[in-house]
């Protein structure tokens, strides 16, 4: 709620410095032509008309509801390329897990060819590694080189 108000009293002081700039330039505009004091009203209005059309369309609208604030854009929202822009983190994400996957796979059938060439290469038939007295030659082997 704190927060709130500050953003609520830095605009108003804001405001308070662009009318206090305004009543200052009007000041000086007594002494000149009637031409160049319209010309000069008339610029004022089209900024003032533009700063409030950028206002009510740029301007986050501040929900609280149950102690929660949420930020959101009143109107048009983000628009197309927004939306696109929100978009592109979730597509970035699903291409780089599609990425790693491969990646993996491939490491993987690499790692399954180098072990299935190294058992056909090997002296021993591939039947000896499924023999259950194998196990029991390799330990007493390792024993015994030890």
């Amino acid at each position: 709620m704190m927060q709130q108000q500050n953003s609520y009293s830095a605009s108003g002081l804001q405001d308070d410095f662009g009318r206090r700039i305004a009543a200052r330039l009007s000041a000086g505009t007594g002494d000149m032509p009637y031409e160049i004091t319209e010309r000069l009203r008339a610029a004022r209005a089209q900024a003032l008309a533009r700063r409030k059309l950028s206002v009510t369309r740029t301007a986050p609208v501040l929900a609280m509801a149950g102690g929660n604030a949420t930020l959101g854009f009143d109107g048009d929202g983000l628009g197309f390329w927004g939306r696109i822009a929100s978009a592109l983190p979730i597509v970035a994400l699903a291409a780089g897990l599609v990425a790693i996957n491969v990646v993996q796979n491939e490491y993987r059938a690499q790692e399954v060819a180098e072990v299935d060439a190294a058992l056909l290469t090997d002296d021993l038939p591939p039947a000896a590694y499924a023999d259950p007295g194998f196990v029991q030659f390799l330990k007493t082997s390792s024993e015994r080189s030890q």
